[in-house]
């Protein structure tokens, strides 16, 4: 299977769906490089940038449910660097 490396955007507007992003960030934990988070108290958001490396299609279900949360939105931007998993050491 190919993975891909990516970037994925997160701005939760919603904060009392913090507790639900972090969950599904756990179940794709084997998955995320970094993660860097910021919470921007004044405007009363937080922004969260996720590093990963895993399949497409794991990266497309990671992004949909985060994006599926109300008051929540996810944008991934894709590296043109495919790799075939199989051969990755780990």
């Amino acid at each position: 299977m190919n993975s891909r490396v990516a970037v994925i955007g997160i701005i939760v507007e919603n904060l009392d769906m913090a507790d639900r992003v972090n969950s599904i960030l756990h179940d794709y934990s084997p998955y995320i490089l970094g993660r860097m988070g910021i919470p921007y108290r004044e405007k009363g958001v937080s922004i969260i940038s996720l590093a990963v490396d895993a399949p497409q299609d794991v990266i497309s279900t990671l992004s949909g449910r985060i994006g599926r949360l109300s008051g929540v939105s996810a944008k991934t931007a894709y590296s043109n660097l495919i790799t075939n998993a199989e051969n990755q050491e780990k």
